[in-house]
């Protein structure tokens, strides 16, 4: 299933990249899963995306959780929490 990956702020700081396409395998469902995908590139991902990163995540462009389900042709993005000052 191919899905479309954006990453803003910090998160593509450290990627180097503002987005991708990438074909995840069948298994790959939820937007949680995305990001564990993602995790086991390892290197910067596992460092950028790991578990005890503060990130907020969306899917179509719509606020989600991890449980968030994804389709083929989806946009998921990861980006830092934003405050407000």
């Amino acid at each position: 299933m191919q899905i479309h990956l954006k990453f803003f702020a910090s998160v593509r700081e450290a990627l180097g990249t503002s987005g991708e396409t990438v074909d995840v395998p069948a298994d790959v469902a939820t937007v949680g899963a995305v990001r564990d995908y993602l995790i086991a590139r390892g290197g910067a991902w596992a460092e950028a995306l790991g578990e005890g990163r503060a990130l907020r995540m969306a899917c179509n462009q719509a606020m989600c959780d991890g449980a968030a389900p994804v389709a083929a042709g989806a946009e998921v993005a990861f980006f830092p929490p934003v405050t407000g000052g």
